[in-house]
């Protein structure tokens, strides 16, 4: 059984992180844990019984902000997808996805629309990651006068 903080205890070898590993990772592990100590040739098996749901949160100028299931694939490309693509008054310049690493926060920025063309990578998405999408105050002013543009229309006056 994996907790919250991503380790399990296992007798002999004592507490093993088992979070982001592979099974074959793990099991090399715990065969070197114990072969170093207690038993002679170890034979270990590590066999994923139930995998939790994982989950990544994206916000901001998104069409659908949620929470979303964060899979062993997931871009940041996929997971704009999954919150419907970046709203009309989106930052595509300001992406920020923030992680959890070594028990502090880091924030890391990128260029939604140079991912696009592929001049710059694809970062992986992580269980546990925010992604908040920059909102373009420039962009939401225009939109709000091109709404606002008919009610003007009725005070124009001719000549």
């Amino acid at each position: 059984f994996v907790d919250s903080t991503g380790y399990i205890q296992v007798p002999l070898a004592g507490e093993v992180i088992a979070a982001g590993r592979l099974p074959a990772q793990l099991r090399d592990d715990l065969a070197h844990r114990l072969g170093a100590r207690f038993i002679r040739d170890p034979q270990v098996a590590v066999i994923i019984a139930e995998r939790r749901k994982t989950t990544f949160a994206v916000e901001g100028a998104v069409e659908q902000p949620g929470i979303f299931e964060a899979n062993p694939g997931t871009t940041l490309l996929s997971a704009i997808a999954q919150a419907k693509s970046p709203s009309n008054v989106a930052r595509l310049d300001e992406v920020m996805v923030f992680r959890i690493k070594d028990g502090n926060r880091m924030g890391a920025r990128f260029n939604l629309a140079a991912i696009r063309k592929g001049t710059d990578p694809d970062p992986q998405i992580l269980a546990g990651d925010t992604i908040v999408v920059g909102h373009s105050a420039l962009k939401g002013a225009w939109r709000e006068f091109l709404q606002a543009a008919p009610a003007f229309n009725l005070f124009y006056i001719f000549r």
